[in-house]
């Protein structure tokens, strides 16, 4: 009879890590970009999030994802827009407070996107 193969420990690049937490790479501790990941270390970050990781979410820079999410726009209406890189929460609440005509145009752009969404989706 054959034992069992032990489990091998699932890791990846810190790269993979920081989109899965949300983060930008390079806005992470040295300590975090230098080393790998295993699968249960990123559910420890993600379960319970250390300072920094919190700090990070809470102020930023955030990712095109998380910047588009909370300007209620697409990707490449950031991009349309000149947002190219990391903002951080306080930028971000800037632009909205200014509410510039290309971040209008975007957010318009983006509900008649998500309606129709919905709307195929009943059919």
């Amino acid at each position: 009879m054959t034992s069992p193969k032990p489990k091998t420990i699932q890791t990846m690049k810190p790269a993979t890590a920081a989109k899965k937490l949300g983060v930008p790479l390079s806005a992470t501790p040295a300590e975090f970009q230098a080393g790998v990941v295993s699968r249960d270390e990123l559910n420890e970050l993600q379960s319970t999030p250390p300072a920094w990781l919190a700090d990070l979410r809470r102020n930023g820079p955030h990712t095109k994802q998380v910047i588009a999410a909370k300007l209620r726009v697409s990707i490449a209406g950031l991009l349309r827009g000149g947002i190219t890189g990391p903002l951080t929460t306080a930028e971000i609440d800037a632009l909205k407070a200014e509410n510039p005509a290309w971040l209008e145009r975007e957010q318009s752009l983006y509900a008649e996107a998500r309606k129709e969404a919905l709307r195929l989706k009943q059919r």
